[in-house]
């Protein structure tokens, strides 16, 4: 493989020492940028467009090429490892992610498939291939997945949801058949990130997206112990280098020392906890990432310079910080603002980093 030129990510996610913070962004390949648009628009559907490595590539590149951003993440979806166990997904206009079969009983939960990452996610792995590929070596590649409890919420609630009412009643009602869903869930995204790993990937992240809405006890049986079973089963070094691992828990500052607990070496923090709070809860035992507010890039160049000068100081002197939003770009920012961002993390971080 082609010598990593920039590994700040890489160094950064492991605590070791860098001349400066590492700096990507959550949806950096989204609906933001105008290029995106264009190139979904060519594919004809988003389906079409995670589908297609070619493509997929493409709008991994974009940000890339517009930012001096410190990481590429593969632009996929959370949602192909469930398409994959043969749930049916598509999109419902104004709607979002929607399955043809949500999955409700425990006969259901037993007949799912255990898919194979190089079959029926091939498309991800040859995607991953070819980013690796035409990054000759630029900035290292994330690759990444949902959560067992995420992307199980998902499959029992056929998509998005306000209040759960499925995925919980299962949890409360039937919590044995949850639970084989969340083992057989765990063990397909053990498996897919491992391939992404062989296909490329230099580091990996989990997306638990809807963690926050579990209560303390929950959160703990039913998302947590599953992502430590990732974290203690995916590949942790290729190439010669160790893979980093961050877990990301939307809303989870509460748990933060729980999650430092599970053997990660990152863990991502929203914009609802300080940086400061977050170093204290895991005494430094692990990278963080973040955690500007998304919203801040509506401001001028000049208050976002304001705000990352906040959160660089809220973490404060040493390694182990990776600057991100809190969660995803929203996708009316405009492009120059994320660019006065990305500058401004890039002039003000060598002061933290002796």
């Amino acid at each position: 493989m082609t010598e990593l030129k920039n590994d700040l990510l890489l160094r950064a996610l492991l605590r070791q020492p860098v001349e400066r913070t590492p700096v990507w962004v959550m949806r950096q390949a989204g609906r933001y940028l105008p290029e995106y648009r264009a190139t979904r628009a060519q594919a004809g559907d988003f389906l079409s467009l995670c589908s297609n490595p070619e493509l997929a590539c493409e709008v991994t590149l974009q940000p890339l090429r517009r930012f001096p951003l410190d990481a590429a993440i593969l632009f996929s979806d959370i949602l192909t490892v469930p398409d994959a166990m043969g749930l049916g997904l598509y999109f419902e206009t104004g709607e979002g992610p929607r399955f043809k079969t949500p999955v409700r009983s425990a006969a259901q939960v037993r007949n799912l498939p255990d898919p194979d990452p190089e079959t029926e996610l091939r498309y991800v792995m040859d995607a991953v291939r070819t980013i690796r590929r035409e990054l000759n070596g630029k900035v290292p590649l994330i690759g990444f997945t949902g959560s067992p409890w995420t992307l199980a919420t998902y499959m029992v609630e056929g998509g998005g949801s306000k209040d759960y009412a499925h995925i919980k009643g299962m949890l409360f009602g039937e919590p044995a058949v949850l639970h084989e869903l969340l083992e057989k869930t765990t063990r397909t995204v053990i498996n897919y990130l491992n391939a992404q790993v062989a296909a490329g990937a230099q580091a990996l992240m989990v997306f638990d997206t809807w963690g926050g809405s579990l209560s303390p006890a929950n959160y703990l049986e039913f998302s947590l112990a599953y992502m430590k079973k990732i974290v203690d089963g995916v590949t942790r070094e290729a190439e010669g280098r160790r893979v980093p691992i961050v877990l990301f828990t939307k809303n989870g500052g509460q748990w933060l020392e729980a999650i430092a607990d599970t053997g990660c070496d990152a863990v991502g923090v929203d914009w609802t906890t300080d940086l400061s709070t977050a170093r204290k809860l895991t005494g430094d035992r692990v990278a963080l990432q973040g955690n500007l507010d998304p919203s801040a890039l509506y401001a001028s160049p000049e208050k976002i310079r304001d705000e990352v000068a906040k959160v660089l100081a809220s973490y404060g002197k040493g390694p182990g910080h990776v600057f991100n939003l809190g969660h995803g770009i929203h996708q009316h920012v405009n492009p120059d603002h994320l660019g006065a961002m990305v500058e401004a993390v890039r002039e003000l971080s060598p002061a933290y980093h002796d």
